[in-house]
């Protein structure tokens, strides 16, 4: 069935490999006119049917591709795609009734990355019976801008709304509403953090993917007031969301690029995206301290996470000092016998994603709800070696996409040494099953005992504690 009827009206897909594919579905109202910085708001019914063969827009951003050297267009493509109806999702369901739904939220820094990126189509998860759904959100100042006059994170909200959308409708497409698994790469990944942190997740969500993000990794109110600030200096106005309502989107997103290297530290504070990105969570508490449990949580990083965001002259103790690591984090993110490059990656790495992750995984253990840890160790010889394990590398083994001719070369994500021939599909599987029965494949970690699968040539399984 290529013609499915949602509760906003009837949208047409069209026929895959595995399955029917349907793009562009909206989820929530055009975040246009009174609604661009307020919460998502329901769709209007349309009458007839709606083409779901071709990809929506997506939201506003700024060009992105190359980061570090590395070429990440199969991860920032297609960019922006200009269209007012942006707060949509994409639909990869299988020829089955009742499977298990992922929802996958993509990352970007929260100011770029789209749900349509080559790296998240959804063939491999209908072909082993999971239906994938792919949200778009709201980004930048559209989606993270604090204002006193609308509510903050509207983003997370947008992820929120396509929640409730796949809770109401997704059983038309052969999904099972009750088995729905949240999951998030990056800054998707802390979205998906905050999410579970919420009252308002309760009943969406059986059970939650983090790869690379963070569950200490949102911004006081404070530190969000010093980027508001920033920009209504750039704008030249008062930085409400009635002032920003009559300015272009076009205008909004040149902005974003003149806010690096802000300095978000305050007396109480550091910042805790390390100046990546001047956009993120702004919460009253980290998610890992608000946490509930009563979620599945498979959560992970990868070995060298860091290596996209070095700096040349910051060394081990500038980057340690930069996050105020704890000492038992910096025990854990310490190579003795590694080379310098491996160390500063790897406290780097700890700052931004490994600790907040750390934390978030034994907030969930603590609660005794399951809770499954990895680590990506493929190294990829992606930037003459420079780039190994880095971020972003373990994406194309999750959606088993290696096949990506954008993904090998010299300067693109998997370098040009192949890696082990099993290596996506076991990993891949390891997602699957999880969504499927809550088991990845390798015991669960309890409170005061991390276990960790370390994914690579090698599948070992140890205590990052000894």
């Amino acid at each position: 069935m290529t013609t499915v009827r949602t509760t906003t009206g009837a949208v047409r897909g069209k026929r895959g490999e595995h399955g029917t594919v349907f793009l562009g579905v909206p989820y929530a109202a055009p975040p246009v006119g009174a609604l661009r910085f307020a919460a998502p708001r329901p769709h209007e019914p349309w009458t007839g049917v709606r083409d779901a063969t071709r990809h929506g827009p997506t939201a506003p951003q700024p060009v992105r591709g190359g980061f570090a050297g590395l070429d990440l267009s199969p991860y920032f493509a297609p960019g922006w795609r200009e269209g007012d109806d942006h707060l949509v999702l994409n639909v990869h369901a299988p020829d089955t009734q009742g499977a298990p739904v992922v929802v996958f939220v993509h990352g970007g820094g929260f100011v770029a990355g789209s749900a349509s990126a080559d790296l998240y189509d959804g063939t491999a998860f209908a072909r082993d019976g999971v239906v994938l759904v792919t949200v778009e959100y709201r980004l930048g100042l559209h989606g993270f801008l604090h204002l006193p006059d609308e509510p903050d994170n509207r983003g997370a909200l947008d992820v929120l709304a396509a929640l409730r959308w796949v809770r109401d409708n997704i059983e038309r497409f052969g999904g099972d509403p009750t088995a729905v698994t949240l999951a998030g790469q990056s800054a998707g990944a802390t979205i998906v953090a905050g999410v579970l942190a919420t009252p308002e997740s309760d009943g969406l969500v059986r059970r939650a993917v983090v790869q690379s993000g963070s569950g200490t990794g949102a911004f006081t109110t404070e530190q969000a007031l010093i980027v508001t600030r920033a920009v209504g200096r750039e704008l030249g106005l008062d930085p409400t969301a009635a002032a920003l309502a009559e300015v272009p989107d076009q205008r909004l997103v040149d902005v974003i690029p003149k806010l690096a290297g802000l300095d978000l530290r305050t007396a109480t504070h550091h910042d805790p995206l390390g100046g990546i990105t001047a956009f993120g969570l702004v919460l009253d508490r980290q998610p890992a301290d608000a946490l509930r449990g009563g979620v599945d949580l498979l959560i992970g990083t990868n070995l060298d996470e860091g290596s996209l965001y070095l700096r040349p002259d910051e060394d081990v103790p500038a980057i340690a000092a930069r996050f105020a690591l704890r000492p038992d984090d910096l025990a854990l993110a310490e190579r003795p016998h590694g080379s310098e490059w491996e160390r500063r990656s790897a406290v780097l790495g700890m700052g931004l994603f490994g600790a907040g992750t750390r934390r978030l995984a034994d907030a969930n253990a603590a609660t005794g709800t399951p809770t499954f840890v990895y680590e990506f160790t493929w190294r990829s010889d992606a930037l003459g070696g420079g780039f190994g394990a880095g971020h972003v590398v373990e994406l194309p083994f999750v959606f088993d996409r290696l096949d990506l001719p954008s993904l090998h070369g010299p300067n693109a994500l998997l370098g040009t040494t192949a890696p082990p021939a099993d290596l996506a599909a076991r990993t891949h599987r390891a997602w699957v099953d999880f969504a499927t029965t809550g088991d990845p494949g390798w015991p669960r970690s309890e409170p005061g005992r991390r276990v960790v699968r370390r994914i690579g040539s090698t599948w070992d399984l140890v205590d990052d504690r000894g």
